[in-house]
């Protein structure tokens, strides 16, 4: 390891450091515009510019490009190279609009920072300065090229990073231009990065513009709870109004950046219909008022103890105490254990996921990055956890090879392997692909149990020509690969596939020494909701089917648009007219909480500091970022706040959701439930309740998995499918999925999400489309028992025959399907042809 000396400090690094961050080990900041640690150098700004007075290299030399060897002797502050740090700057400002009073970067602008700290306080150079023109380049980022200098990191880290081609660098010399060769959205889900990427203002926060300077805002660090994958963030608030959310560094979840639905998704919690006060009935209540009457309504008669008998449905976006209070409200009032899923698909399958995933198994998206051979099953990255897309990318960057087995039509900013098999093949063409890329002799040498197994798969299958090459392709790469990772969805698989990818990854385990497994989930929590149903053997079906027999009478739902997410709204509706009470706690307005008798209104991740715990079985902790109560601007439109002294919080009433049901389980005398809370260090108590395991496996709460080290499932016990199920003819097959944009119920609601979207679409296969008489842009209009759902159609070579995929937004009439995967008759579709100009 080379030994040096910078700033007259020793250090010892690892080979191939460069000299720039040997010394940030040492506290030293040398300046820098171009170089950022995730992209790499290219010397470009010839800003970091340090003085090399002994050793092999000396002179002037760009610290960013030059690795640390024995026996140098650097400095940073030596007279030469300051002033040739000046001069750079000097020059990079020489174009410069000097207006910081009105960009959106000033206070946090590095050019600002490396232009004092350089020294150049006066613009000598006289000429005219160069303009461009500013262009729209979508809702998220506002584009002011006229501050450019030039460093090129918006385009590596786009173009390069990211795997888009849109934005690019266009003229030459000192006339370069970052920007799009046509005005309009850029295309990459991860562009908000660019705002904070850019050392300079031409990249800025669009929906936050004029708002707030950084001084301005309440900052937090914070946790997304836009998918499972749980990037961490830094949420920026003022005036009680979340304003902007940024990326915070997590060397193990999401690096240094983070999507644009997780960026710009937090507009939920602004809404100015969102429910602020309680409800009993369609009359708003005090708080107190609320859980007395609830209390009382939940018991059969005055003075009795007896109470009815009561479902509790908790969420997937829920925090950890959330789902664990209510835990411990059912156990200690007697009801059945709660669900937390109103799909029954997901129940069973996040079941099965924390069954599965032990230390051994789990892989970050940093280890994802290192492998280097990945297959997805039945998972769309891009759509359903975009930043896992990005992790994938970098391990293919580093030559890694990637592919995916699943029936929809899947973009990856890469190349990969796509095998579009329909959903009932997916099982049988990975066991195929597995048995192709290993050895008969690899696996007996691992043991009887993967011999066993093993021996199962399927050697030879049936497949179209463009399939049987692709997994010829991936199975090559699979006999050559060191570190392969699998990685499994849980939206449309089989109910069997998360047991059979834990399977295949103990088989890969044994016989490679290494391989990952990587589950994608159906929310923020839903690991610790899977984990507590698992624990209870709870789920919806069976309250439903409770609620239809009449054994239940009250249903309380908890931070879960229930109608909008149980797949067949008729038989739900049909059950909830049955209901005597339906109480619901939510922070959002939905047809959910229209319905309800009682309303408790609760508070956001951002108001709320909480725990979540994604999909590799990592818990975190997101911290408060701004008091409860409605936005300042919401109170008196723009104008000025009211000059009036109150007792309270203007929409101060909303609760943490856990707070709620301590409430209420102290009104009915049942139990006392606290939360002991230090920084993230919190654990909730409860006597009665049914918590002790999940209160040993869980808290106190710490940084990291909380996996066992190897689960209690024994591998290899998969049923193994030896003959692919062959689509039913006549008939299309539909997946309701999701779309990085629109689908997901929080960001859905968020203006500049909104404006990004694309239109609703069903892909279909041209070849099913030209049975059906359809033609791209033609609507098509499926007629379901329950109604009819008419929707655009989008033809994609690259999808399984036999399919219609339709994103599952929540204004999309989906449900009048009647079920979580339906299937319709060719003769029950209709077409209308698209209108021509």
């Amino acid at each position: 390891m080379p030994r040096l000396i910078i700033d007259n400090q020793k250090i010892e690094v690892p080979e191939g450091t460069k000299v720039i961050d040997a010394a940030e080990q040492l506290g030293i900041m040398i300046p820098r515009f171009c170089y950022h640690s995730a992209l790499g150098a290219v010397g470009a700004c010839r800003l970091c510019a340090v003085k090399f007075l002994e050793g092999p290299v000396q002179g002037i030399e760009m610290s960013c490009m030059t690795d640390a060897r024995d026996d140098m002797v650097v400095s940073t502050d030596d007279p030469e190279a300051r002033a040739f740090r000046r001069f750079i700057i000097e020059c990079l400002m020489m174009n410069h609009p000097h207006d910081c009073p009105v960009c959106d970067e000033g206070g946090h602008c590095l050019l600002q920072d490396e232009t004092v700290s350089g020294g150049h306080d006066i613009r000598r150079y006289k000429g005219k300065k160069r303009t461009f023109r500013d262009q729209y380049i979508g809702p998220f980022v506002q584009h002011e090229m006229n501050r450019c200098i030039h460093c090129y990191l918006c385009v590596r880290f786009y173009q390069e990073f990211t795997g888009y081609r849109d934005l690019a660098a266009y003229q030459i010399g000192y006339r370069v231009y970052y920007g799009r060769f046509e005005p309009g959205q850029l295309e990459s889900p991860f562009s908000g990065n660019l705002i904070d990427i850019c050392p300079t203002g031409v990249f800025t926060d669009k929906p936050a513009r004029y708002r707030g300077r950084r001084w301005n805002m309440e900052r937090s660090p914070s946790v997304c709870i836009h998918c499972s994958l749980g990037c961490n963030t830094v949420a920026n608030a003022r005036y009680r109004e979340m304003l902007r959310q940024e990326a915070r560094l997590s060397e193990s979840v999401n690096g240094h950046f983070i999507c644009d639905r997780g960026r710009f998704g937090f507009g939920y919690a602004n809404l100015p219909d969102r429910p602020r006060r309680a409800e009993i009935g369609k009359n708003e209540a005090s708080w107190t008022e609320a859980v007395r009457a609830l209390a009382n309504r939940l018991t059969i008669s005055d003075g009795a103890s007896e109470m009815k008998k009561t479902a509790v449905l908790g969420s997937a976006r829920s925090s950890l105490e959330t789902q664990a209070a209510l835990a411990i409200l059912a156990g200690s009032a007697g009801w059945p254990m709660p669900a937390y899923f109103a799909d029954p698909h997901q129940s069973s399958v996040c079941r099965t996921v924390v069954r599965r995933l032990d230390e051994g198994l789990a892989v970050s998206m940093k280890e994802i990055e290192r492998a280097d051979w990945i297959l997805a099953v039945g998972a769309d990255p891009i759509n359903e956890a975009p930043m896992l897309a990005l992790a994938m990318r970098q391990a293919v960057r580093n030559g890694g090879k990637a592919g995916v087995i699943d029936p929809r039509p899947v973009f990856l900013p890469f190349d990969f392997t796509h095998l579009p098999i329909p959903r009932e093949q997916m099982e049988f063409c990975l066991n195929h692909l597995i048995h192709s890329g290993i050895a008969r002799q690899e696996a007996d040498d691992a043991g009887e149990a993967v011999a066993g197994f093993y021996a199962q798969l399927p050697e030879e299958a049936e497949f179209e020509e463009a399939v049987r090459e692709g997994i010829s392709t991936l199975a090559e790469g699979l006999k050559q690969s060191e570190h392969p990772v699998l990685i499994c969805g849980t939206d449309i698989v089989p109910l069997s596939t998360p047991d059979l990818a834990a399977d295949h990854a103990h088989l890969l385990n044994r016989i490679k020494n290494t391989c990952g497994l990587f589950y994608i989930l159906p929310g923020a929590d839903a690991f610790g909701a899977a984990m507590l149903e698992a624990s209870a053997e709870s789920a919806f079906e069976d309250l439903l089917k409770a609620i239809e027999d009449g054994e239940i009478t009250a249903l309380m739902v908890v931070e879960n648009d229930l109608i909008g997410a149980y797949p067949n709204r008729k038989r739900l509706e049909t059950a909830l007219d049955r209901l005597e009470l339906l109480i619901v706690l939510d922070y959002l307005s939905t047809p959910t909480v229209d319905r309800a008798d009682f309303f408790l209104p609760t508070t956001t991740v951002f108001e709320t500091g909480s725990c979540f715990i994604n999909q590799e079985g990592r818990l975190q902790y997101a911290e408060q970022v701004h008091a409860v109560g409605a936005p300042i601007r919401q109170l008196r439109g723009r104008s000025h706040p009211p000059r009036e002294h109150r007792d309270e919080v203007p929409g101060g009433d909303p609760r943490p959701a856990w707070r709620a049901v301590a409430d209420l389980v102290r009104a009915l005398d049942l139990d006392e439930i606290r939360l002991y809370t230090s920084g993230p260090e919190s654990w909730l108590t409860g006597s009665k309740g049914p918590f002790r395991f999940f209160q040993e496996k869980i808290y106190p709460p710490r940084e990291g998995r909380i996996l066992p080290a190897e689960s209690e499932v024994a591998p290899f016990k998969s049923s193994i499918k030896k003959e692919a199920k062959k689509p039913e003819a006549g008939t299309l097959d539909i997946l309701f999925v999701d779309r990085t944009f629109g689908a997901e119920a929080l960001s859905a609601l968020s203006e500049p999400i909104r404006r990004a979207e694309p239109a609703a679409a069903a892909f279909i296969h041209p070849k099913d489309a030209s049975e059906l008489g359809l033609s791209d842009g033609d609507s098509a209009i499926l007629r379901f028992e329950e109604g009819d759902l008419e929707i655009p159609v989008a033809l994609n070579n690259d999808m399984a025959r036999g399919l219609l995929v339709i994103p599952r937004k929540p204004d999309l009439e989906w449900q009048t399907a009647g079920a979580r995967f339906p299937r319709i008759a060719r003769n029950r579709i209709a077409g209308v042809r698209k209108e021509t100009e």
